[in-house]
């Protein structure tokens, strides 16, 4: 059976498996993106479900060409908010704070006592640059 096979019937059975792959996560994708729509109703969500699933490439490619932009808003959306949560920890796990905090923390250090004039003013121009 293998040996029957030929090169090019490999190359196409290889382009056709790509294909449904992403024809499928194009659909999945949808799906998600339906779910993910708080401007929506139910009741639309559910017809564009229904929609999906009885046809599932016309009802993902109708849903791109009505609400592909919105799509697209939502995703840049998300990631972004997934980027500034990212910095957030990253800020909150190495324990660095804005240089305006940091400002403020050896002032009130200078003020308390804790550092002398000399020493605020050596870290102020390093914080600063």
């Amino acid at each position: 059976m293998l040996a029957s096979f030929g090169v090019l019937q490999v190359f196409f059975s290889i382009i056709f498996f790509f294909l449904m792959l992403s024809a499928i996560m194009l659909v999945f994708r949808v799906v998600v993106d339906i779910f993910r729509d708080h401007q929506s109703s139910g009741g639309s969500k559910v017809l564009w479900v229904l929609f999906v699933i009885v046809a599932p490439f016309l009802g993902a490619f109708v849903y791109i060409v009505v609400k592909g932009k919105d799509m697209a808003g939502r995703e840049v959306a998300q990631l972004e908010a997934q980027q500034a949560a990212a910095q957030q920890y990253i800020r909150e796990a190495a324990g660095t704070a804005s240089p305006v905090d940091e400002l403020h923390r050896l002032a009130d250090l200078k003020d308390r006592g804790v550092i002398d004039d000399a020493e605020f003013a050596a870290l102020k121009a390093k914080l600063i640059g």
